[in-house]
Formats: structure tokens, sequence, C-alpha cells
């Protein structure tokens, strides 16, 4: 048997193929939806300021919106950063506490807090990585460990209602916002 294809077939066929492989796929984050939350207790800073979070504590407020990001003052997580920022007065109003939580660049989560966050979300340090860990949102590179670039949407119960994980930050404050809405319009 012989295969003939003319040149336009056979160029439309390497177009349409490299088409699909190119198309961006989101990983999902390794605890599934459903599952309750892992606790989480880390220093951190809110505009600049030192605090102590709690996750059974926040839980207690309402839902809380949680995402681990690679590093401070690298430009996805800034991009990020800038995002959850600008959505920050959408998650108050659906009564959720938005937190960042970072293993990369600890020491300058207070900075980060402050310029990137620009104050309207507490950001976490993850020294070691291990709450990256206990998360399943753990990555490595050369340079050592670090926080996959998460979202988790938690329920007060402390159920997990989204997990996303992509290295992409442009639809994580969406998915979360509209994981909370949906959550909320079935708990009024």
């Amino acid at each position: 048997m012989v295969w003939r294809f003319s040149a336009r077939a056979l160029l439309f066929a390497v177009l349409s193929s490299s088409a699909v492989l190119s198309v961006p796929v989101p990983a999902r984050a390794a605890l599934e939806e459903g599952v309750k939350a892992p606790d989480l207790a880390l220093s951190g800073a809110l505009d600049g300021k030192p605090l102590a979070f709690s996750l059974q504590e926040a839980l207690k407020k309402g839902p809380v919106v949680l995402y681990f990001f690679p590093a401070a003052f690298t430009p996805g997580c800034t991009v990020e950063a800038h995002d959850f920022a600008d959505a920050a007065g959408a998650f108050r109003k659906e009564g959720a506490t938005l937190v960042g939580v970072t293993a990369g660049n600890t020491d300058r989560v207070a900075e980060f807090s402050k310029t990137e966050c620009r104050g309207q979300f507490a950001v976490l340090a993850d020294p070691g990585a291990k709450a990256a860990a206990a998360w399943q949102s753990l990555g490595s590179q050369k340079r050592g460990v670090f926080s996959e670039r998460t979202s988790y949407v938690i329920a007060p119960d402390g159920k997990i209602l989204l997990s996303y994980t992509d290295s992409d930050p442009s639809q994580h404050v969406a998915r979360t916002l509209a994981a909370l809405q949906a959550w909320r319009s079935a708990h009024p």
C-alpha cells in the first residue's frame, strides 16, 4: 500500500496537530475537591505588617480562598497578585478570606504583601515548602522546591470546594470566584 499526500494535505495535518499540541491544558491539583483541607498555620504579612494565620480560625468567619504561588516578585506571581488584589472586594462581598502562600522568596512576603498585593490580602511564608507538601502543591526545579501555582476554595466546614493547578495565572481569580459564588448561592 502506498500513501500519497498532497503538500496541502500534509501541511494541514502538521498545522492541525501542532495547534492541538500547543493548547495549554491545566493540570489538576493533587488535593481533590470534597476532601478535608489539611491544617495550615503560618506567619506572613498583610500590607507589610506581620501576622500569624490559622486556617481553622479563618474558617470560623467563612470560606477561605487559599492560593499557592511559586515566588514573590516573579513575573507570573506578580500578575496573579495584582489580579487577586483587584478582585479582593468581590471575595470580601462573598464573605471569604483571601490569602496567598509561597515557599519562594519567603524573606520578602512583607514587601510583596504591601506592593504587589496592594495591602488587600495576607501573604504567608512557607519556608522549606512544608505547607506546600501537605497541600500536595509542591513543585521542584533545578534551583530547589517551590509552591506550584494552585488555588483552593475551602468551605467553612473545611471541605475543599475547588482545587485548581495551572502555571498560567490568568484563570485563577475567575475560577476561585466562580466556585465561591456557586457555593454562596447554595448556602445563602
